[in-house]
């Protein structure tokens, strides 16, 4: 497979996320389905968390394999581990102070200097977005960083030449981004204003375009510490969604909306991802 038609089909299976992303122009969805659509967030985000980690924590398990063998010796276990706390400690902790640095920042938007909509293109800097809006802001960058990591994949196995891994892989991720539209819209569903159609392309591409950078940089050149920090820093940025998306879960009530919206969604994630696992990836 070459690598401009490697290139063309990583950038495809990132830009499936724009599927899912319509459905934040619902006009005032009702509370039942906002509520839904944020527990379905909540279980796909959750499902990230753990294929992140999983594939995060693989060169560490390789690396004590290797240790107990005595095939290796602890540099690179602690080398490895050492990458995989502190990017999720930088990508969790991080937005913490993130978020509260721009608590404190102003928007620097004057009165009448524009129309109410144009907020969407975020060209005032994230401040001066809604809560919800940088809600789904993080979760696109989070989304992005995973998904980084999945161009990787991409790349890597075309350049090895194993070009129905490569084929496999770009079809199971294109359905599994497709899900994580949703994800990104969900915080939108309980604003009264709906977004632009610019802001909903700009969080897809945010969220949908590191598939494609991670292809054309996985096909030059393949490492595991740069795959473990890029996935980690995913894991921590998603965990701090889900804990913000699930205190928005608690106020709105109606247990059991959200346990099946939960369980919905890892369903979408797992039998997604179900396709890439048949490739043996």
């Amino acid at each position: 497979m070459s690598e401009t038609r490697t290139l063309v089909l990583g950038a495809i299976a990132g830009m499936t996320i724009l599927l899912g992303l319509p459905i934040g122009r619902l006009r005032r969805p009702m509370p039942a389905l906002r509520q839904f659509l944020n527990a379905l967030a909540i279980g796909i985000l959750v499902f990230l968390v753990w294929d992140v980690l999983s594939h995060a924590y693989e060169p560490i398990d390789t690396a004590l394999s290797n240790l107990h063998a005595h095939k290796g010796g602890m540099g690179p276990v602690l080398g490895y581990g050492g990458l995989f706390f502190a990017g999720i400690g930088m990508g969790l902790v991080g937005l913490v102070y993130y978020e509260r640095f721009l608590a404190r920042r102003p928007p620097r938007v004057g009165v009448g200097a524009m129309a109410a909509g144009e907020l969407d293109t975020a060209r005032f800097g994230v401040a001066a977005l809604s809560p919800a809006r940088r809600l789904a802001l993080l979760i696109a960058v989070g989304i992005g960083l995973h998904n980084f990591g999945e161009g990787l994949a991409i790349g890597g196995s075309a350049a090895r030449g194993e070009i129905s891994l490569a084929t496999l892989l770009i079809i199971g991720f294109g359905l599994h981004n497709a899900t994580e539209g949703f994800g990104i819209v969900a915080p939108l569903a309980a604003e009264s204003e709906r977004p632009g159609w610019l802001f909903l392309l700009a969080m897809g591409i945010i969220g949908g375009g590191p598939t494609f950078v991670g292809t054309l940089v996985g096909h030059q050149f393949t490492s595991d510490a740069v795959s473990v920090v890029f996935l980690t820093l995913a894991a921590g940025s998603i965990i701090y969604v889900v804990i913000q998306l699930l205190g928005v879960a608690q106020k709105m009530g109606r247990h059991e909306l959200l346990v099946w919206g939960i369980f919905l969604g890892l369903v979408a994630g797992f039998v997604t991802d179900m396709v890439v696992s048949a490739a043996g990836a």
